[in-house]
């Protein structure tokens, strides 16, 4: 991802990844493809738990306002749904992989 438009929630224009984030070995300048997608389903997980102590907080009294559980639950929702939507494609381009002949 070389950038990111201003209209992205994401982050602005000047906005990078690290390293670490893309899974980018630092000496080779390889990426690690199974520590991109567990860096992306721990993202996913913090978005989930994130809105589900917000949902606790509202319901427990600690918190009156329901603007903020509404965006955590909305972020973790789409978070999870971009996941499922790259896992479906990962897993419709393998078994295209696995139908080709040799």
């Amino acid at each position: 991802m070389s950038s990111i438009n201003a209209a992205s929630p994401v982050g602005g224009p000047n906005w990078r990844p690290n390293a670490a984030a893309t899974g980018q070995d630092q000496a080779e300048g390889k990426v690690n493809f199974g520590k991109v997608v567990n860096n992306a389903i721990n993202q996913v997980n913090k978005h989930q738990n994130a809105s589900e102590v917000a949902v606790q907080h509202l319901l427990t009294g600690k918190s009156q306002d329901i603007l903020p559980v509404v965006a955590a639950v909305a972020k973790a929702d789409l978070s999870f749904k971009l996941l499922m939507g790259v896992r479906n494609k990962v897993i419709e381009a393998y078994k295209q992989t696995m139908n080709m002949q040799v």
